[in-house]
């Protein structure tokens, strides 16, 4: 297996960080996105360190089951013993082969919620294990926050920092390396930067694989945006004035945030929501006639928006998977999607982090969750290449499509979706006009319904990237 030229910097970043001389703490953050190979690459890395005899053991932990299988079977790509970690299976008895196992493993899995409700146990067991010649490993890392005027703060973050507390060093990888809560997290080194004669704080990867290094290389596709634009009407009932807002174009947060829960409302074939749908039906069928297999993903708002859009899209001939949290099955459909059984795929929360689909080539994003981490999480499903499709197509690879009404935030990640940014922590407050409605917060708009009598949908906001156009003047 030849280690790709990023995870060959990972084997030597970890090298450096055990040395005994080196004064760089023992927490290593990766940021790389959806397709890099942050898995396969830190399983290199420990290999590595293990022949070299710097380390003996490695603890990976999730924060999904359904991720679990993936990390097994890389492990097992590379020889690695991997095993399941659970207090019951652990105990030490000479008749039990799986206990053995998991005694004479490389690297034990378990869940974030596992390791918190097994943690006295897990601790235990780690230290006749594993000593102090431990890697652990937080996969998704910024789900592991960590506030330090709060003790009893995040479970999960507490649950890693005491069972990493006698590890040798610690890695974290991530898609996504900021909160929307500004809290910093595990495995991350936190630093203090000058900025206008303040200091401020801030976690920065050690090593960060940005997608459009990804994409020149043909690791991953590149990912081209359509959004939806249009006008919303806000008006009183029984009373003749109107106020039109045009979706792409609003700044005051209160009436951005009205348009967009307007936008993506199944109300009748102008709308914006369904002209959006009906676009993102013709690109998949364009797609199609090259990758025949190819399917979409619908993130929905809550269930009933997730059935309106099921319903809307069976009635076009369109076979479709609802998943969601709350079904038992979804399980079950997420891999019946995966292995080709429906067109589309209409999700409220299953397919983010670590869900894989190589097939999926178009994303509607019909949501109002317009956090940076959701949405990126989410575009991202569609930028993963399969082996058959990688030995067939050019570099750089055919692209995949991202539909979504055109809210100035979204649009604003969507510019900057393939670059890494520090993730400032620690901000030091801004002035404020106390004068000024808009910067104070006491604004919050007009109280009045929002009507579907027009959305007026219609231009589509074109942008293709990594090259990053300034559309929004368009």
């Amino acid at each position: 297996m030849q280690p790709r030229q990023w995870q060959q910097q990972l084997v030597q970043l970890l090298r450096r960080r055990l040395d005994p001389e080196a004064s760089h703490g023992r927490d290593v953050l990766i940021h790389a996105g959806p397709g890099a190979g942050k898995t396969l690459g830190a399983l290199l890395g420990f290999q590595a360190m293990q022949q070299e005899g710097k380390l003996k053991c490695f603890l990976v932990m999730c924060h999904r089951t359904s991720i679990l299988s993936q990390w097994r079977s890389s492990a097992e790509r590379l020889g690695l013993r991997l095993e399941d970690w659970s207090e019951s299976s652990a105990q030490l008895q000479s008749q039990n082969t799986h206990s053995q196992n998991i005694q004479n493993a490389d690297g034990w899995i378990v869940t974030y919620q596992g390791a918190a409700s097994q943690l006295q146990g897990l601790k235990q067991a780690l230290e006749s294990w594993a000593g102090d010649e431990l890697l652990a490993i937080a996969d998704e890392a910024h789900h592991l926050g960590v506030d330090p005027d709060e003790p009893d703060g995040p479970v999960w973050g507490r649950t890693f920092l005491e069972l990493s507390s006698q590890a040798r060093l610690r890695l974290g990888l991530t898609g996504t390396p900021f909160r929307a809560d500004n809290l910093a997290f595990c495995a991350a080194r936190r630093i203090r930067i000058q900025e206008g004669g303040q200091l401020v704080e801030q976690i920065s990867p050690d090593l960060c694989v940005e997608p459009r290094e990804l994409i020149a290389a043909g690791d991953v596709r590149p990912l081209e945006f359509r959004f939806q634009d249009g006008w919303v009407e806000h008006s009183r009932e029984g009373k003749p004035d109107r106020d039109v807002s045009p979706l792409s174009e609003e700044v005051r947060e209160s009436w951005r945030a009205r348009n967009l829960r307007r936008a993506i409302r199944l109300s009748d074939s102008s709308s914006i929501a369904q002209q959006l749908l009906i676009r993102a039906r013709r690109k998949l069928e364009q797609v199609r006639e090259q990758h025949p297999g190819a399917g979409g993903l619908v993130i929905a708002k809550d269930i009933a928006h997730a059935r309106s859009i099921s319903t809307l899209l069976r009635e076009q001939g369109d076979r479709v998977d609802l998943v969601h949290s709350q079904d038992p099955e979804a399980a079950v459909r997420l891999s019946n999607f995966q292995e080709g059984g429906a067109d589309w795929l209409v999700s409220i929360d299953m397919c983010a982090e670590g869900f894989d689909a190589p097939r999926l080539r178009v994303v509607a994003y019909l949501t109002t969750v317009v956090t940076r981490s959701r949405f990126v999480q989410g575009i991202t499903r569609a930028v993963r290449m399969c082996n058959i499709r990688a030995a067939t197509e050019t570099v750089p690879r055919d692209p995949s499509y991202v539909f979504a009404p055109a809210d100035p935030l979204l649009m604003s990640y969507a510019r900057s979706w393939s670059l890494s940014e520090p993730y400032r922590i620690q901000a030091q407050p801004q002035e404020v006009d106390a004068d000024d409605p808009l910067q104070s917060g006491a604004w919050r708009g007009p109280s009045l319904p929002l009507e579907a009598v027009n959305d007026g949908a219609g231009a589509v906001i074109r942008l293709r990237t990594p090259e990053l156009p300034n559309f929004l003047h368009q």
